[in-house]
């Protein structure tokens, strides 16, 4: 039985160039029993795999691909993601939960962000300033007590100049009372897989019970950048001025200054969290996200943070393998009113890899030989396995593009025949299941 080839498609392919050939197939071995058999008739059904090198021209050749251990950071916990793949990079405890002071004001936005999504509320909304939003200490954007302020204007509060002030006051206008609101939150960070995570408050001020990890702040950030991407813009504003104050309050992220290849997240600072930093950058179609808990200083959190930047973008690289809707494969079909179905994937696959690895990626296809009619489009047929270095980087379905329906009594006579003659003439059982060298 021949093997389907898979070359690249979608970006990578553009970046990278053309396939440069196939390993033999892998063959494995269904235990299905035959549909139109009884108990005698049962027997294997082999898989055929196609087993692909993902494998292009290296942009530098000769030199071995040695990725360093990360720097060191001083801080007490930091992790380094992907934030398209979410690759984990580099990281130190990263799962430990600790204060994440105005690192919270994240999630404050995130919630608004959705509830905007959701058409719940609107920028231009009029926002009443309750007694409580005006008291809060900390940090502020310096509303007033018993006015109104357009719900956009305190967006830039919360994300810009970090105001408890704001996160107050939008937390109350979201859900009645800021605990009500924190109930959302802890939500949204469930859904989100925020396993190390508990709000308390909108703002970030200290409560033994409030608490979150760099792992999970990281999760954070890269669902608002995915999701919410017009809103994460107002990250990267620089400043921002309200009312009658006399100059605009900067952006406490000071890598917007220094890295121009820096877009957000957010800074946090109080004495039981020490400083922290999440900070977002994108290059040459690479997003990466760091965050660091705990530094002494802000300098050492910024140091920390442009550490484990260039760190990332230096020794790794993202590439888009195949893209969704693509025909991945046209495997061949029982009893249907065509002989062949198209699959693919719903969801691109996109994979981060030491940087000079490329060449090194596998694909195969498993796509059982005895798929029969009816198909329903969205039908799972198999899967496609990405790896590198036996490590399974990605797995997804393969599934039916287009419906297929069921011929006749009398038409599934021929398929009958040709799967008996086949099966006894075909390729033995004892058929070589490793995969060839290339």
């Amino acid at each position: 039985m021949s093997s389907t080839e898979v070359g690249l498609v979608g970006p990578g392919a553009a970046a990278h160039g053309e396939c440069k050939g196939a390993l033999s197939p892998t063959r494995r071995r269904s235990t299905r029993p035959d549909r139109f058999g009884g108990a005698a008739n049962v027997r294997s059904r082999r898989m055929v795999a196609a087993a692909v090198i993902v494998s292009v021209a290296a942009a530098v050749q000769g030199a071995p691909n040695i990725v360093p251990d990360p720097p060191s950071i001083s801080a007490k916990s930091y992790i380094l993601m992907d934030g398209q793949t979410r690759t984990i990079l580099a990281e130190r405890d990263s799962e430990q939960p600790l204060p994440p002071a105005s690192l919270t004001k994240i999630m404050t936005s995130f919630v608004a962000a959705a509830e905007l999504s959701a058409g719940r509320i609107a920028l231009d909304d009029q926002v009443p300033i309750s007694v409580k939003a005006w008291r809060t200490s900390g940090s502020k954007m310096f509303v007033r007590e018993g006015t109104e302020v357009a719900l956009g204007d305190l967006l830039r509060g919360i994300v810009v100049v970090s105001g408890n002030d704001a996160s107050v006051a939008v937390a109350e206008y979201i859900a009645g009372a800021e605990d009500a609101f924190a109930d959302m939150m802890n939500l949204h960070a469930k859904d989100l897989g925020m396993t190390g995570t508990r709000f308390v408050n909108s703002s970030g001020l200290p409560d033994d019970g409030h608490y979150s990890s760099a792992k999970d702040m990281a999760i954070l950030s890269a669902a608002l950048i995915e999701r919410f991407p017009d809103h994460y813009r107002m990250y990267s504003e620089r400043s921002f001025q309200f009312g009658e104050i006399e100059r605009p309050q900067l952006n406490r992220n000071r890598l917007l200054w220094r890295d121009k290849s820096v877009d957000g997240v957010k800074t946090g600072m109080t004495e039981a969290a020490g400083f922290c930093l999440v900070a977002s950058a994108l290059r040459e179609g690479t997003r990466l996200i760091a965050a660091v808990m705990g530094a002494d200083n802000d300098e050492d959190r910024l140091r920390d943070t442009q550490k484990l930047l260039a760190y990332g973008f230096r020794y790794f690289e993202t590439h888009d393998l195949y893209s969704a809707g693509e025909p991945l494969a046209t495997p061949r079909v029982w009893y249907g009113t065509v002989d062949e179905v198209a699959v693919g994937i719903d969801e691109t696959i996109r994979i981060t890899v030491p940087r000079g690895r490329y060449d090194d990626l596998n694909a195969v296809l498993d796509i059982p030989d005895d798929i029969e009619a009816p198909i329903a489009a969205g039908d799972s047929l198999g899967v496609v396995r990405v790896t590198l270095d036996d490590e399974i980087l990605a797995e997804r379905s393969l599934l039916a593009q287009t419906a297929v329906a069921e011929v006749g009594f009398f038409s599934r006579r021929g398929d009958d025949l040709e799967r008996f003659f086949g099966g006894l003439f075909g390729d033995s059982d004892d058929a070589d299941e490793s995969v060839a060298d290339p």
